[in-house]
């Protein structure tokens, strides 16, 4: 196996980060560091305990030293009452196929009961993390349990009290309302959600490989080579522009909230300070022709939505999707095809351009100016992320970091880029993570043409975009044995954020 496809162990060290409230900002930003534990997370493993950690099983835990996703896909069709707990779930809409471990273990555990599933189904089998509104937990369902090949969940646990005494409540619903809408193979999957009087729990998808954060510092010298940076940056790439294309700007791209799947190809997580646009103040997607080509129809009323091209039954196609006939981020001037990425013909360009917010939120050294500035900000932001997020990976730390929080953010409006001697990175690196770092958002790259433009620089040379699924990873994790399960003793000390 060659040093770009090391193959790692999953331990995982400490990288909780909690939010705080910021009175100079009067805005929520991330401090550095691993602050305690809020007080009421012993009251929800106390809780849990009563309700799920009930059944036999040779291994049980509280803490993992392992960092994984929640997160997911989904719109809500079903929504039963049980007495049993006080419990609604509502399961997904989108077509999972059978086949799916998790899916299959929510249907035949409904099946064998005659009920819904509730709170006391789930087996809570040890905690992935904690963040500020709620934690994570492995889970599994109880009745499953003896499959050959045991669906695994992680349930992200959240105190509806707490949320509504911290003003939390807005946050949670923004997150499981862009869960619901995701239907895409590196953003992540939701299966079901249950309420109670008390917590609302997600059941999402399991990355048993952990997040980029922890396996750059698996890393010699603790950094990607540069086909591990170009693979994922470029499935980071596809992911963002699917989520402005539903006009969602991400806002908290970074390596922590990065995760990779069981086969190795990576899934975003953590979309509570995601910004979602209210489609009622949209404007329709538009056409750019090339300057030298022929000029495209017009979009009309009647035809505002991109016909996807037809794929084969391959696994390895990304599923088509239809692009959304409106965006609500309106254009302040003409838009034009800037030289260096003339291919020739018009590019439909369906993204978020242009909607304003004055929050301050995200981590210290991934904000953007605008953000910093109290400018507004659009999803511009995100093209931003994703070349500290480049930077990062190859140098092994972020390119505006300073002394302390204040000097990193006065670095980010007023320093400007540069590159460390060593390691050496290729010209096409250092150019792509120029433009991206323009701090005026209107000249950074992307900013017009979203990420048709970021496709087509030089760096991603050779990337397939419509088979990027079928690319090999540079890292795959080991196989997930519920056998490899440890005691809290062993890694107590290693609680990690999870989303």
């Amino acid at each position: 196996m060659g040093p770009n496809q090391t193959y790692l162990q999953n331990q995982f060290l400490p990288s909780l980060h909690l939010f705080h409230f910021h009175p100079s900002f009067s805005l929520f930003i991330f401090p550095s560091g691993n602050p305690m534990e809020p007080p009421w997370i012993d009251d929800l493993a106390d809780d849990l305990q009563s309700v799920s950690f009930n059944s036999t099983t040779t291994t049980t835990a509280t803490d993992i030293n392992r960092s994984t996703s929640s997160s997911s896909e989904t719109t809500w069709t079903t929504a039963t009452y049980s007495s049993r707990h006080n419990l609604l779930l509502t399961t997904s809409k989108h077509a999972i196929p059978s086949g799916d471990p998790c899916r299959d273990a929510i249907r035949t555990a409904g099946s064998e009961s005659g009920a819904n599933l509730t709170l006391s189904d789930l087996r809570f089998i040890q905690r992935l993390g904690t963040g500020d509104i709620g934690s994570v937990y492995l889970s599994e369902i109880k009745r499953s349990s003896t499959s050959s090949s045991p669906a695994v969940f992680a349930a992200k646990v959240m105190d509806k009290r707490e949320l509504a005494s911290r003003n939390k409540e807005g946050r949670s619903r923004t997150e499981r309302e862009i869960l619901e809408m995701l239907e895409h193979p590196f953003l992540p999957t939701l299966y079901a959600s249950v309420e109670s009087p008390k917590w609302t729990c997600l059941l999402t998808e399991f990355c048993p490989g952990g997040d980029l954060h922890v396996l750059r510092q698996r890393q010699p010298c603790k950094r990607f080579p540069e086909s591990a940076v170009r693979f994922y940056a470029s499935e980071a790439v596809v992911a963002l522009e699917y989520l402005h294309m539903l006009d969602i700007v991400y806002r908290d791209l970074k390596p922590e909230n990065v995760l990779v799947r069981s086969d190795g190809h990576i899934m975003l997580t953590d979309f509570d300070l995601s910004l979602k646009c209210d489609l009622s103040t949209a404007t329709p997607a538009q056409i750019f022709s090339d300057p030298n080509g022929p000029n495209p129809p017009p979009l009309t009323d009647h035809h505002t939505f991109f016909d996807p091209p037809k794929v084969t039954s391959s696994s390895c196609i990304l599923p088509s999707c239809i692009v959304p006939s409106v965006s609500c981020f309106k254009s302040k001037r003409k838009r034009k095809n800037k030289g260096g990425n003339n291919h020739g013909g018009p590019q439909f360009v369906a993204e978020p351009l242009d909607v304003r917010s004055n929050s301050f939120v995200g981590t210290h050294e991934y904000l953007a100016p605008e953000i910093v500035s109290g400018e507004g900000h659009g999803s511009a932001v995100d093209w931003w992320t994703l070349g500290v997020f480049i930077f990062e990976l190859f140098y092994g730390f972020t390119p505006f970091r300073g002394m302390d929080n204040e000097m990193t953010l006065a670095n980010i409006v007023a320093r400007a880029l540069e590159f460390p001697k060593e390691p050496v990175i290729p010209a096409a690196a250092k150019d792509l993570v120029s433009q991206l770092l323009v701090k005026d958002p209107a000249r950074r790259l992307g900013s017009t043409m979203g990420a048709s433009a970021i496709k087509q620089h030089c760096f991603f040379q050779g990337v397939n975009w419509a088979l990027l699924r079928c690319t090999p990873p540079p890292y795959v994790p080991p196989p997930f044995e519920r056998r490899e399960i440890v005691s809290d003793d062993s890694c107590s000390d290693n609680l990690v954020e999870y989303y």
